[in-house]
């Protein structure tokens, strides 16, 4: 077998390694996204465990049940919050209904639909109104199906703490991968911290009805590339629609604040600070952002970043798949002067 036939072979058995590792992720979806999740969750605390360990000289178990607490209070807060949340916009579905007709009903009033033979009142009657009380309630059971699935998480991340944090290899691939990871979630932690704190005081000082679901929207969303940041900054535009305490130009501050917050973090201070540091090409992200998505939902869009750096790193790894992490990187230059 000659170079170009070897190189071939080569490349169609990574084509189906990796269309049945897809298929395997996609099957084992329920024990491989929490455990996965955990994994990040547990990067994201090491920082703590360590500084507890090496600056306020704590043992390392009292450090992980400190670090371990730390967690479980977030985690509660943040159950806490999606719960009054949800429990309010189910308490106010009936007047966010009303109101939606009476936007709807003016809508309708100002189109010429008389002139071509439509009778707005019919159109109005049509539409499915009556099911806004339900997609509240539906969007308050999936809620809770998510943080029932936290719980899971919670124990992988007790067992990783306390078995394997020490154990970690700090060289080689792993240490590589460990490090830029790390690096990525810590960051993207405190940017996303601050982006939420900020749009929730934002929404509140405006007077916008749960601005505190609203910020931790947006801390939530930060973690999804590009799409996030703008779905945070639109979520409250219905609630302001519907709200007839709401004035035009609090309406008008509560999206373009929130924009301007979103911009300025996610296009400068992020950037700076962040730098290169996961070497993925930000189509290689997009791409990653619909791939991860569709294996594993909204879970995977918010892993989609870290899971392609720790792709890119074991391609660039090996000799073969080189090419492929190049590409990833972006350094198409290489590939092509390699060729």
């Amino acid at each position: 077998m000659n170079e170009a036939d070897a190189r071939i072979q080569t490349i169609c058995l990574t084509i189906l390694t990796a269309l049945a590792l897809g298929w395997v992720l996609a099957w084992a979806r329920p024990v491989m996204l929490p455990f996965v999740l955990a994994v990040f969750i547990v990067l994201a605390l090491s920082p703590i465990v360590d500084l507890l360990v090496q600056r306020a000289r704590c043992p390392r178990p009292m450090a992980i049940s400190g670090t371990l607490m730390i967690g479980i209070v977030l985690l509660s807060a943040v159950g806490v919050t999606i719960s009054m949340s949800v429990a309010s916009l189910v308490a106010n579905a009936g007047t966010y209904q009303r109101q939606i007709r009476l936007l709807i009903d003016a809508t309708l009033a100002q189109l010429p639909l008389e002139y071509f033979g439509v009778d707005p009142q019919e159109v109005l009657a049509q539409l499915p109104l009556n099911t806004v009380s339900a997609v509240l309630i539906g969007t308050g059971n999936a809620l809770v199906d998510i943080l029932s699935q936290g719980m899971l998480v919670l124990v992988f991340v007790i067992f990783l703490l306390i078995g394997g944090h020490s154990a970690w290899p700090t060289g080689g691939p792993w240490g590589q991968i460990r490090a830029r990871v790390k690096r990525y979630i810590v960051t993207k932690v405190v940017i996303s911290m601050f982006t939420g704190a900020s749009v929730g005081v934002i929404l509140t000082l405006l007077g916008i009805p749960l601005a505190g679901m609203f910020g931790l929207l947006a801390f939530l969303l930060n973690f999804i590339p590009s799409f996030g940041s703008i779905i945070a900054t639109l979520a409250p535009l219905p609630i302001i629609l519907v709200n007839p305490d709401i004035q035009a130009t609090a309406g008008v501050l509560a999206i373009v604040l929130p924009a301007a917050v979103q911009l300025t973090l996610g296009n400068f201070v992020e950037p700076k600070i962040m730098g290169e540091s996961l070497d993925l090409h930000p189509v290689v992200i997009l791409m990653s952002l619909v791939f991860w998505g569709m294996l594993w939902g909204i879970a995977g869009m918010f892993l989609s970043v870290p899971m392609t750096a720790v792709l890119q790193i074991f391609l660039e790894r090996m000799e073969h798949t080189r090419p492929i992490a190049d590409v990833m990187a972006g350094r198409l230059d290489r590939v092509f002067r390699e060729e």
